[in-house]
């Protein structure tokens, strides 16, 4: 009879200080856990269980809404849609990176580190889809055809550069100086989503009134404020700092981070589709859509120098720890 059984779990005084999370005590897979045993883990509950479905479920919700939304529509001749299209796909590509990282984050320290490498790259480029959205169906009208606008989105994918670099960079400073690491891990994705979000907050704040895009306004006070909650958890390590052990399963703060995060998606999600439509008039008649040029042009750049900041920070990684041999050995 085919039995199957399931991977043990560890406390947290039996694995490496680089596997360790503040205020959780147990339910630790081993440090050096296969591939097989990692994908065995999103059936055991273990402290990384609902970290991955937290976003495994929500990419396959996104996928749907990419799906549905686009189905028996004529994109390729649908240039106004195209930012649309830009963003709902990258809205998949973070939560199924994010799930895969916490999946397979666990079989060695090396391999823990470049699995977030990779998901800091996956954010960045919803951070740089959802510029690309802001640009073509959110802007301002008095800040449409300024300076601000015709930059907006190189100074995108600037960030994206900046974000992942410094994101990746920061891990390196994890074990020996762990104030830094949590300023530099902050601010390395703040700085691009104010940044990138500075159309909204102008909108929000000294727009306020604008009638016609009340429903739209609505959705993007709920996103804000749902990513301000989302950082909160993220940086305050609450409610595990609180009650160390009790929340090492349910409950714990990138558990509440991972579903504030969705939800704010979620609502941002409504916003663009929402803005879309009710500005689309106004915005073919002012504006020009954003070309394939100018769309895949940032893609491709982003997407290239992020794999270059991945890989140099992967090597880097193997240098470190030859580093650390030599050390040992004399």
């Amino acid at each position: 009879m085919l039995s199957l059984r399931l991977p043990r779990l560890f406390r947290v005084d039996q694995i490496p200080q680089v596997f360790r999370e503040q205020g959780i005590l147990f339910g630790y897979r081993h440090p050096q856990s296969s591939a097989t045993a990692c994908i065995l883990s999103l059936f055991q509950m273990t402290n990384e269980t609902l970290n991955i479905w937290t976003h495994l479920l929500p990419f396959w919700f996104f996928t749907w809404r990419f799906v549905t939304k686009f189905y028996g529509t004529n994109i390729q001749n649908d240039s106004y849609s195209w930012p649309l299209l830009v963003y709902m796909g990258t809205s998949c590509v973070y939560p199924f990176a994010s799930s895969c990282a916490h999946t397979f984050s666990s079989m060695s320290q090396k391999a823990r580190h470049i699995c977030y490498f990779l998901d800091y790259g996956a954010v960045n480029l919803f951070s740089l889809g959802s510029a690309i959205a802001y640009l073509a169906y959110v802007f301002p009208d008095t800040l449409m055809h300024t300076l601000f606008h015709d930059c907006y989105l190189s100074l995108a994918v600037l960030n994206t550069l900046f974000s992942t670099g410094l994101a990746c960079y920061s891990r390196f400073l994890e074990m020996q100086r762990s104030r830094l690491y949590k300023v530099l891990r902050v601010l390395a994705f703040a700085y691009p989503y104010i940044c990138i979000s500075l159309p909204v907050l102008y909108r929000l704040f000294l727009l306020p009134g604008d009638s016609a895009l009340r429903e739209a306004t609505l959705y993007h006070q709920k996103h804000i404020a749902m990513t301000l909650l989302a950082s909160f958890f993220y940086s305050a390590h609450v409610p595990e700092r609180l009650a160390p052990g009790r929340f090492d399963y349910i409950g714990h703060s990138h558990q509440l981070f991972h579903v504030c995060v969705v939800m704010a998606t979620h609502l941002q999600m409504e916003a663009i589709i929402l803005d879309k439509s009710l500005r689309k008039d106004w915005l073919l008649t002012t504006s020009k859509p954003l070309s394939l040029a100018q769309i895949s042009g940032a893609i491709l750049v982003s997407l290239l120098f992020s794999l270059i900041n991945i890989i140099y920070f992967s090597a880097a990684l193997y240098r470190v720890s030859e580093h650390e041999g030599h050390k040992k050995e004399t």
